[in-house]
């Protein structure tokens, strides 16, 4: 396998496909073009899927529930989801991408990266190769895409981010540090509504001055998200474009050996269960959108339950707090329970959907996670846990 080129000559683009369930649905009812769309179930408890440019307009979100959606933009159209329209179309567009390089790394159906440093050669400069791109899937899909470039994956990310909608924005190697130093910090990646607030009140407001705080007093401050960000700030990113198979969920379940009625044992087992499904979302470098909780009766009645998590994640702490939080919506349960489950899902890389924390409840058990994952792969013998299960363990007669 030949080496990866220097990271400063690479030209990687993020490609992302427009309001991507909006726009599929106009395909075939191009009469709603201009207004405010919400692509939902239509019922109480559905959640926002997309929302055009028009809805959002209004604050319409994604996750945002659908109640909440209604009372922000009321006279929105509520358009019912077709999810195997979108995935077949998803599969042509990566399928289109690979004519363009064989270094495509798929994120989620509706955007990808690209690395198109061994195709300049063929296919001409970094912006006339994001033109034709844009271009093609225009005609080919009739569908509206924005391009990303740079040399830096997140940065590449950014660009796309701040090209929307149907734009194109190259960032040279020469200006990255201009283009990142010139943005609020919300424009990071991984910075989010909380994040920001941290920032703030530690008096940073830009990635310049992100990057002009130093690392060690971020360190000290923020952990090891700190130290991330500090990274990013100065365009530290040499992670290379991986083309890979998108897996759909990592799940893991247990079925007991005699039916549960102890909430206890319930709760342990979930915290059991979402650290198996944790370190498998670490190891394949991956991060659920989504978490879905199982459950199988004694008489076999099974329910499944799910939710959508504020960030995606691979922190067994996340995925644990939602799934208490399902388990308890679901109330006195009827008969005592034969299997629990737990799902991973809406898998995305981790390179695209980078969500830095600065609860430090939750950086702490990353840390603390991961060094469990590093103590597991050097000593396969030694059976590492949270200390809670290890002490059930030990109680168990």
């Amino acid at each position: 396998m030949a080496p990866s080129p220097p990271a400063d000559s690479r030209v990687l683009a993020h490609v992302d496909m427009d309001a991507y369930y909006v726009e599929v649905e106009l395909l075939t009812q191009p009469e709603l073009r201009g207004r405010k769309i919400i692509v939902a179930q239509d019922s109480g408890r559905s959640v926002v899927l997309s929302a055009s440019y028009e809805a959002r307009a209004d604050g319409v979100r994604s996750a945002m529930p659908l109640a909440r959606a209604r009372q922000m933009s009321p006279d929105a159209v509520v358009v019912s989801p077709h999810m195997e329209v979108y995935r077949e179309l998803s599969r042509r567009i990566m399928a289109y991408f690979d004519t363009i390089t064989d270094a495509v790394e798929q994120l989620s159906v509706d955007e990808a990266f690209l690395d198109l440093t061994g195709s300049l050669r063929r296919l001409g400069g970094p912006a006339e190769i994001g033109q034709k791109i844009r271009r093609e899937i225009r005609e080919e899909f009739d569908l509206p895409a924005t391009v990303g470039i740079a040399d830096r994956k997140f940065i590449a990310k950014i660009a796309s981010t701040r090209a929307k909608p149907d734009g194109l924005l190259l960032v040279p190697p020469h200006r990255r540090l201009e283009f990142l130093h010139s943005l609020p910090v919300t424009a990071m990646w991984g910075v989010g509504g909380k994040t920001a607030e941290s920032l703030k009140a530690f008096g940073i407001t830009t990635v310049l001055q992100l990057a002009e705080t130093p690392e060690p007093a971020l360190r000290r401050r923020f952990g090891v998200t700190g130290t991330a960000l500090h990274r990013l700030a100065w365009g530290e990113d040499a992670r290379d474009v991986q083309p890979h198979r998108i897996e759909k969920s990592i799940g893991a379940e247990e079925t007991f050996a005699v039916d549960v009625d102890d909430e206890a044992v319930l709760r342990a087992e979930l915290l059991r269960l979402s650290h198996r499904v944790a370190a498998r979302l670490r190891e394949s470098g991956v991060s659920a959108e989504g978490i879905s909780l199982k459950l199988r009766y004694s008489d076999f009645e099974t329910l499944t339950r799910s939710s959508t998590l504020s960030h995606p994640t691979h922190s067994a702490l996340a995925i644990y707090s939602r799934l208490l939080a399902l388990l308890e919506r679901l109330g006195e349960r009827p008969q005592p329970v034969r299997l629990i489950g737990v799902r991973a899902e809406r898998l995305v890389d981790e390179g695209g959907s980078l969500q830095l924390s600065f609860d430090r409840t939750e950086t702490n058990w990353l840390d603390a996670e991961s060094a469990l994952d590093a103590i597991a792969k050097k000593f396969p013998q030694v059976q590492t846990a949270p200390a809670s299960l290890l002490r059930a363990r030990k109680e168990e007669p």
